[in-house]
């Protein structure tokens, strides 16, 4: 079901307008867009970024390795799902990894930036895109599965947008989400990233459950390159100015390593081992 976020009142998702009073999305730059005022300016990342991620995407080490662990999730806590929404799914490179996967699935993807979703499009020409902000979820009910990969950490309310995640799963929907973790780690990089927060596992739990939900499974990863991580970020500390791409431009042979050691701890994750440290973390809740 869609919620009419002028008035509040249900009606069927094939419907574009509110039938109660008529109000329904805008369109911006060719997509649905139910926060427009936020098209361009929205808060908490730069849609300058978006051009150089996708470039990047592809062959990075890093985004390669957690679409692996985020394609792992599904199969092993929601295979038999029809339809999934991708909440932020900027440049698509997520959602494309999954279409591949999935490929008779329904699949939907927001991203408050509407300069994201041209660079989605283009990657994704038969999945449901539209502009919208986290905050105000347009649906109730909806969804077998909802997804945010590396947004909460972009977001204030955190709080108030799982909740409105929660509200547009259906029931015994499947959140799954990744996040920065340890606050220890904050450094330049994180700032230029436009993060509000690097979460502790105990907090990001807790509200988890607060909003409704049952850990299903959490646990960190890249976790291996945890000391070259460290080591690499109090060497940048300084470095407030850097370009956007600094810490994703990885030399290719030294690429091909940090892949292949993210492939041994993603064997680890597979066989039920549950890693306390490193520096994102994985959540699979249900909606109870």
């Amino acid at each position: 079901m869609k919620r009419c976020l002028a008035c509040s009142d249900l009606y069927a998702s094939s419907l574009m307008n509110c039938p109660t009073c008529g109000v329904g999305p805008k369109l911006v730059d060719g997509f649905c867009a139910y926060a427009p005022e936020f098209s361009e300016v929205g808060g908490g990342f730069k849609s300058s970024y978006f051009a150089t991620l996708d470039r990047l995407e592809d062959a990075n080490f890093w985004f390669r390795s957690r679409n692996q662990l985020i394609l792992w999730a599904i199969k092993k806590y929601c295979s038999n799902f029809n339809s999934l929404l991708e909440v932020g799914c900027g440049t698509g490179y997520v959602l494309s990894g999954i279409s591949k996967a999935f490929p008779y699935s329904t699949l939907y993807g927001s991203e408050i930036f509407s300069e994201g979703l041209e660079f989605a499009s283009a990657r994704l020409p038969f999945v449901n895109l539209m502009q919208m902000d986290a905050r105000c979820i347009p649906y109730t009910n909806e969804f077998d599965i909802i997804g945010a990969f590396d947004v909460l950490e972009h977001i204030e309310e955190d709080e108030h947008v799982l909740a409105q995640v929660h509200s547009a799963l259906k029931p015994n929907g499947v959140m799954l989400i990744t996040v920065p973790q340890h606050p220890w780690l904050w450094s330049a990089t994180d700032k230029r990233a436009c993060h509000v927060r690097r979460y502790t596992a105990t907090d990001l739990h807790k509200k988890i459950e607060a909003a409704g939900f049952q850990v299903l499974r959490s646990t960190s990863f890249v976790t291996i390159l945890l000391p070259a991580m460290i080591i690499s970020r109090w060497l940048k500390k300084e470095a407030a100015l850097e370009e956007a791409n600094s810490e994703l431009a990885v030399t290719p042979w030294l690429n091909s390593i940090f892949l292949g050691l993210l492939r041994i701890e993603l064997t680890c994750i597979r066989v039920g081992f549950n890693f306390f440290v490193g520096g994102s973390r994985l959540i699979v809740a249900r909606k109870i």
